[in-house]
């Protein structure tokens, strides 16, 4: 959550912690909102984070008991970063259907207007206030932006299938946001592709042709990071996205190895590829980012670690930053894609 927060450009200053049974109706028990109240007028703090996805109900309560704070959840959050790192016109139409749909129940607590697409005369009824003129007009935005996505979804679904006529393997990146997954890709490809020290550097799937061994080739695909407690909203507009990992005939599991939550953040990656019904593709574990880790570091006896690998069929020590390992990767591949 911290990295969520820093990667959106806000500064850190402190973390409250509440164990509840339930949320209340301000999402926290009565102490510690007295206790959230001191620490935003002595800290003089004017954003609040919460690590959940609120009711509008909590939002607005929340926001009227810390007069003065703004009150985000997590998913205005990673919408928030999705927003700022989209680039290309799918990119923005996927986060552009996502805020819409996170907005529409939440427009009874803020004065929110929209733009107005095939509205004009006659469109607002008599009598028609104004949240219902914003709700109408959040409906109409958001049919049309699935069409328009739906268009991408079938462009996507053509050009998966001049793809298949190939008859070249298709291997696609799957892995935690900032795992290094499109460092990876430019490593085996020598390509170019943007690659960043920030979460959700990559929101569109980037396909390269590569060589393996033997003249044989494969596509590689690199696909959008994962995290935990990815919204649903989110997974429902980047489908088109997604679905080229549900075309891959090899999974590459790319996981930072140097995250002191590694492990949760790989739980996170198969939890998402669950709900996709892509726990039985085929996969490689790739532990990456080996390079920060002391030279006589022994993988061997990191208990942590054999767990993760574990996971599965085979697993690949590398770094992607500095090419160790990705000769053996290569020949894992070829191995794999020759299975199938």
């Amino acid at each position: 959550m911290k990295e969520l927060a820093s990667g959106a450009g806000a500064k850190v200053v402190d973390v409250v912690n509440q164990q509840l049974t339930k949320p209340t109706q301000t999402y926290v028990g009565k102490g510690k909102l007295g206790e959230l109240l001191e620490i935003v007028k002595r800290e003089k703090i004017d954003t609040i984070i919460c690590d959940d996805e609120l009711k509008p109900t909590q939002q607005l309560n929340l926001e009227n008991a810390l007069p003065g704070t703004k009150v985000i959840d997590r998913t205005a959050l990673i919408l928030h970063i999705f927003a700022s790192r989209a680039q290309t016109h799918e990119g923005r139409l996927q986060v552009d259907l996502a805020q819409h749909e996170y907005l529409l129940p939440r427009l009874a607590g803020q004065w929110t207007h929209l733009e107005r697409l095939g509205g004009g005369i006659g469109t607002r009824g008599p009598g028609e206030s104004q949240i219902e003129t914003d709700r109408r007009l959040a409906r109409n935005r958001i049919a049309k932006l699935k069409k328009d996505i739906e268009k991408v979804r079938k462009h996507r679904q053509r050009y998966r299938q001049r793809r298949k006529r190939s008859n070249l393997p298709i291997v696609s990146l799957v892995g935690y946001t900032n795992a290094g997954k499109s460092t990876l890709l430019n490593t085996l490809a020598s390509s170019a592709v943007t690659a960043e020290n920030k979460l959700f550097s990559t929101l569109d799937p980037i396909t390269r042709k590569i060589s393996i061994r033997n003249g044989k080739e494969i596509l590689l695909t690199d696909t959008v990071g994962f995290i935990q407690k990815l919204p649903t909203s989110l997974i429902a507009a980047f489908r088109a996205t997604l679905e080229e990992a549900e075309e891959a005939d090899l999974l590459i599991h790319v996981s930072d190895i140097s995250h002191p939550n590694r492990s949760e953040h790989c739980h996170a990656v198969n939890e998402v590829l669950g709900n996709l019904g892509l726990t039985d593709k085929p996969k490689i574990g790739v532990l990456n980012k080996i390079d920060l880790f002391p030279k006589n570091y022994q993988a061997h006896e990191d208990t942590s670690l054999i767990k993760l690998m574990d996971q599965f069929d085979q697993t690949v020590f590398c770094s992607a930053e500095t090419g160790f390992g990705i000769g053996e990767l290569i020949n894992v591949i070829e191995c794999k894609i020759s299975e199938y």
